[in-house]
């Protein structure tokens, strides 16, 4: 079994997360108050990466780099918007430069597909 195939189901689950994360964090940004641009920032990466983290795990025979994006893109969102989230609720970070260091990992996440179109699969 293709490592691509292993990390499916978790590409599946992290898509799912996201995107209940993405709707809660646009409704926090709307009608929390506070700090509401932190809110407001999560929610987007969370809900720009949900449907490529689903995308990912429906084409992940066809696009061999779809673990190493995977992986790159729900690491990075999960420091990027955990950052902002922690810093909302907190008033401070996870760590210093864990929102920069997240939005490295998504785009080189972006890359990583980039890079698939290259890399193709044979068929």
């Amino acid at each position: 079994m293709s490592l691509n195939a292993r990390l499916e189901p978790v590409l599946y689950l992290f898509a799912g997360l996201f995107g209940v994360a993405g709707v809660a964090l646009a409704a926090l940004a709307a009608h929390g108050g506070g700090v509401a641009n932190l809110a407001a920032s999560a929610s987007a990466m969370c809900l720009a990466h949900a449907p490529a983290l689903l995308a990912l795990a429906l084409g992940n025979t066809r696009l061999r780099t779809a673990w190493l994006a995977g992986l790159l893109m729900i690491a990075g969102t999960l420091l990027f918007a955990g950052d902002l989230v922690t810093l909302r609720f907190s008033g401070s970070g996870l760590f210093p430069y864990a929102a920069p260091t997240g939005g490295w990992a998504m785009m080189l996440g972006w890359l990583a597909i980039a890079a698939g179109a290259v890399l193709r699969v044979r068929t």
